[in-house]
């Protein structure tokens, strides 16, 4: 499909506003550089994948030469690096003084990044896109402890559940005690991001997840859904995919259900051919009570460094990145499903970005980007693990729930 450049321009025009106030001192340097025809001479250091680098015509080299069309009085040159989502704030803690003038991050780093102070905070008209653009999940997942926003999202970052049609049918997907009473099904137990969604009413600070004093808040009722878990990892039809051993089990047969997100559909749809499944999160029963399971919901998503040389431009290519024209291509070039709403349209025949856009509207929790989130990982992970070897059980179930919940945070009042 062809790039609508009216409407890349249009929303690149409207990104010029970017900046709150303070920043717009950049703009008294405007001709400091530039040549006589007017332009300004502009040097961006970009940080994104290796894989939006790839080849000549990659999906960052073209978004850069749209952004430059749509940007005539920037003459700019451009510094790209690699560096993953998930690597970013790691990197510009090792050298925040070499930090990218624009990257692209997982929503989980923004509270490491804002007091890193590499972290812009988006202006009015950038801010207007990402509401426009989003829905409340996404909105959140890039919106600081300050209640601004930090970050314009271009992709959803959650999980959910793949599984053999020829299993399960549409009615046994809507309940896990169904499935696991049928055929075998892998689940993550022991990795940290995916055991929090057993714990229906888990709210991790606040319902927007940037109430720092909030904290991480258990369900009243955790001790009983752990004693399910105990429950669930005694049953034969339960396997805990540890290191990703679900995936292989799916395509070798041995489980006929898995839970992971879009990075393994084209695998899965493989595997699976005609029997190829996807859906949102089933629900559970506790006690006789009907739980939902939630996924973390995360996004990725581009900022700029308000210690750039040029924090107006850096701004501007940022909401460029996350511009509806620019995840369009991401996903034509790459198969990286929009967060944006308005191109639903784009992934009617992808059933898992579809999938994955339902369960973060409707079974997901909002994965907290503040620096607090830091103290579940570990914790988390060790309690997952623990289960998996039964060292929990129905049993003790009340003690080694009421440990890790005093260790990360506290119980619903």
């Amino acid at each position: 499909m062809k790039i609508n450049w009216k409407k890349a321009i249009g929303l690149t025009a409207a990104a010029a506003m970017l900046l709150p106030l303070a920043a717009c001192g950049s703009q008294n340097n405007a001709s400091e550089g530039g040549s006589a025809s007017g332009t300004e001479a502009v040097t961006l250091k970009v940080w994104a994948p290796q894989e939006d680098q790839d080849g000549d015509n990659s999906w960052l080299s073209q978004v850069e030469a749209n952004f430059e069309k749509a940007h005539p009085e920037y003459k700019i040159t451009w510094k790209n690096d690699v560096v993953s989502e998930g690597d970013a704030s790691k990197t510009v803690q090792t050298d925040p003084s070499s930090a990218a003038d624009v990257y692209m991050f997982a929503s989980d780093q923004l509270g490491a990044l804002i007091d890193t102070g590499a972290i812009g905070q988006l202006g009015t008209d950038a801010a207007k896109q990402v509401k426009e653009q989003n829905n409340d999940t996404e909105i959140n997942s890039v919106t600081g402890a300050d209640g601004n926003l930090y970050g314009v999202p271009y992709t959803d970052n959650t999980w959910f559940m793949y599984y053999d049609k020829s299993a399960f049918s549409d009615e046994d997907i809507k309940s896990l005690d169904t499935m696991v009473s049928k055929a075998a099904v892998a689940f993550p137990l022991s990795n940290s991001w995916y055991i929090g969604g057993f714990y229906d009413g888990l709210k991790l600070f606040g319902d927007k997840g940037n109430d720092a004093d909030a904290g991480m808040v258990f369900p009243k009722d955790s001790v009983e859904v752990t004693k399910y878990l105990a429950n669930l990892v005694a049953n034969p039809n339960f396997h805990d995919s540890a290191d990703n051993s679900g995936l292989s089990e799916l395509q070798a047969g041995t489980v006929k259900a898995y839970f992971s997100g879009t990075w393994d559909a084209a695998t899965i749809k493989k595997a699976l051919g005609g029997n190829y499944g996807a859906a949102q999160l089933p629900t559970f029963t506790v006690n006789g009570e009907t739980k939902q399971m939630k996924s973390f919901a995360a996004t990725k998503a581009a900022a700029y460094n308000p210690n750039a040389s040029n924090p107006k431009a850096a701004a501007q290519f940022a909401a460029f990145l996350g511009s509806s024209d620019s995840q369009k291509l991401h996903y034509e070039l790459r198969q990286i499903p929009p967060s944006d709403k308005t191109l639903s349209d784009l992934t009617t025949d992808d059933l898992a970005a579809q999938v994955q856009s339902a369960t973060m509207a409707n079974t997901a929790i909002v994965q907290s980007g503040l620096s607090g989130m830091n103290d579940w990982w570990t914790p988390a992970e060790t309690f997952g693990k623990a289960l998996v070897n039964k060292e929990v059980t129905a049993d003790n179930a009340q003690e080694k729930t009421d440990a890790w919940v005093n260790q990360v945070g506290k119980y619903a009042e």
